[in-house]
């Protein structure tokens, strides 16, 4: 028999109840072959991973980040490949990264670089990292709710049901939004939208007399996020609101036995978001602006995405277990402003050169705080982007896209620090040595959260799939 999960009610270390299965009738479901079932069938509450990380950080750099000049430089490759920028050596003996970010060097001491990560969607398809199910989309602004469910998704689904907090909370837009329409990704997929994130909203803008030419100064993008809807409306007290939620409650109580039937609950979860969303302090106090002062922006940066992984510790500190913050692009939001995030066809290193300090800053900000107050052993952080960019230098001095070979970082809970795994051939090319597909990078974060990849969950039609899509964790640099 095999053991499943269904509608989100708690046992154990927050797995969910459990429906069986023949595995025989399983077996022929696409994406499930007899190994993964095998290996799903032995999964049990007492023989789940013991994940050494409570909560994790995904700073995810939107567009297709060049992590050739970043954590896997050539300097030995001919000029067109290397580029301009130079590697420095860090506090793991043997592992070297750009010159360009010398704060995040004292940290490889506690951090792993995959440098074999190959993705075999298509460029500009967001679904693969956020879930690790590499589907080539046709339209990659549609969501459908037949999607597999985001990393965060699945958190919020395991997610205790006492837990007055979101699991899982997306800074500081929604993903796509400055860009245009918004993309998949992050959402809860065929789980439901009542998996989906607490996303935050912002007011991009930049500093006064900034022109945002990507070519002659490209634009650092400011702001902060917060909460929409977050305060109460003039004359409500929470006296009031309390009473209104009876009210609420009351009413809908005659709809409830069909949503348990249907398997629904979907704006019965809104609600209670909603409601604890207005009344909780922890929640008020990580988005609190005042603490946002000029000690936080010159370490954090006084960036859109520095305040934002500001806010993301806080978060953390505050208990939410999946907290992503995005670097997207925000030409669509502000004036005539030349910006597309990570997508550098063009003036590669001028773009680099502004952007991988706000990282550097960010990153070491980030680890700093999470060492000092005793969570850096408790929280991953993870640096990933949608794909990589091609080995040569364009005409334009840019990179184009390029899904076959990037890198990925991981450091601080679970992770054995001063590792590498995998690595790319002399131009960053293809994968030499242990590739690593999109699927691989979120079984391994589910791991160091102690979730097994193999957990299964159903889609919309009643088919067992594992969370983890059928990756498997990169044990190497796991400790």
């Amino acid at each position: 028999m095999l053991t499943m999960l269904g509608s989100p009610r708690r046992f154990g270390d927050g797995l969910t109840r459990r429906q069986t299965l023949q595995a025989g009738a399983i077996s022929a479901v696409a994406g499930l072959t007899l190994p993964n079932v095998l290996r799903a069938e032995a999964v049990t509450a007492d023989s789940a991973p013991r994940g050494k990380a409570k909560s994790v950080v995904v700073l995810y750099l939107h567009g297709g980040a060049p992590t050739q000049d970043m954590f896997d430089l050539k300097p030995q490759a001919p000029v067109e490949v290397r580029g301009e920028f130079q590697p420095i050596a860090t506090s793991a003996p043997g592992i070297e990264i750009c010159e360009h970010l010398p704060l995040m060097s004292r940290w490889m001491h506690r951090a792993a670089i995959v440098r074999s990560v190959t993705n075999k969607s298509n460029c500009h398809n967001t679904l693969p990292s956020y879930t690790g199910y590499e589907e080539s989309l046709p339209d990659l602004t549609i969501l459908r709710d037949s999607y597999h469910p985001s990393m965060g998704s699945v958190c919020e689904y395991l997610k205790r049901p006492n837990d007055d907090l979101p699991a899982y909370v997306h800074l500081p837009a929604p993903l796509g939004w400055g860009g245009g329409p918004r993309k998949a990704g992050p959402f809860g997929g065929f789980l439901g939208q009542r998996f989906d994130p607490l996303e935050t909203i912002c007011e991009p803008y930049l500093e006064k007399g900034v022109r945002g030419d990507v070519r002659e100064d490209p634009a650092l993008i400011k702001g902060m996020p917060r909460i929409a809807d977050n305060r109460l409306a003039d004359g409500v007290t929470l006296d009031r609101l309390s009473t209104r939620r009876t009210l609420l409650e009351q009413l809908d109580r005659g709809t409830r036995e069909v949503e348990r039937r249907s398997n629904a609950g979907h704006f019965d979860r809104f609600q209670q978001r909603a409601f604890d969303v207005l009344t909780s302090h922890k929640l008020a106090a990580a988005f609190d602006p005042a603490r946002v002062d000029d000690a936080v922006k010159s370490r954090y940066t006084d960036t859109l995405f520095g305040v934002s992984t500001f806010v993301g510790m806080n978060l953390v500190e505050a208990g939410v277990r999946f907290v992503h913050v995005l670097w997207d692009w925000y030409n669509g939001r502000i004036g005539n402003l030349q910006d597309f995030g990570w997508d550098t066809h063009m003036w590669n290193y001028q773009i680099l050169k502004k952007y991988l300090p706000v990282v550097d800053h960010s990153f070491n900000a980030l680890l700093e705080d999470l060492d000092q107050r005793g969570r850096l052993d408790e929280t991953l952080v993870v640096i990933m982007s949608d794909f990589g960019r091609t080995p040569n230098v364009n005409k334009d001095a840019g990179r184009d896209h390029w899904t076959f070979c990037y890198s990925v970082l991981f450091a601080g809970a679970g992770i054995r620090g001063g590792t590498i795994h995998g690595a790319s051939d002399k131009h960053a090319a293809w994968p030499i040595d242990r590739p690593v597909s999109t699927a691989d990078i979120c079984a391994t974060i589910y791991a160091a959260l102690g979730i097994d990849p193999y957990t299964l969950i159903h889609d919309k039609l009643g088919r067992p799939v594992p969370v983890g899509n059928g990756g498997q964790p990169i044990h190497e640099i796991l400790a």
